[in-house]
């Protein structure tokens, strides 16, 4: 049964001529947040590798996810938010860039 939920619009890297990077955070390997992706009309469990903050207040997730249900693992970026993105599971708040990091 088709819900109508549409799938999630992968975004593109950051460019040079996009302006400043954004601020990547990421979180440790062993506690990761996850998404729920919606892709072929199911609902797929991602892992979040990356959060992306944007200058002009973009944010982006780099998820590690199968989209067809094959075990394949593929890395994508989607914007947030968007019908096809659901927050799945939350944890501690990510580890700043080294361009934030306040040193030693």
């Amino acid at each position: 049964m088709d819900d109508g939920i549409p799938e999630p619009v992968e975004e593109r890297p950051w460019r040079p001529e996009d302006g400043p990077p954004p601020a990547v955070r990421t979180w440790p390997s062993a506690d990761p947040p996850a998404l729920w992706v919606r892709s072929r009309g199911r609902w797929r469990w991602a892992t979040v590798r990356a959060r992306q903050d944007w200058v002009d207040g973009r944010t982006t997730y780099q998820v590690l996810v199968d989209l067809d249900g094959s075990t394949t693992m593929v890395t994508r970026s989607y914007r947030w938010p968007q019908p096809g993105l659901r927050a799945a599971r939350r944890t501690a708040p990510p580890n700043l860039s080294p361009a934030e990091s306040p040193g030693l």
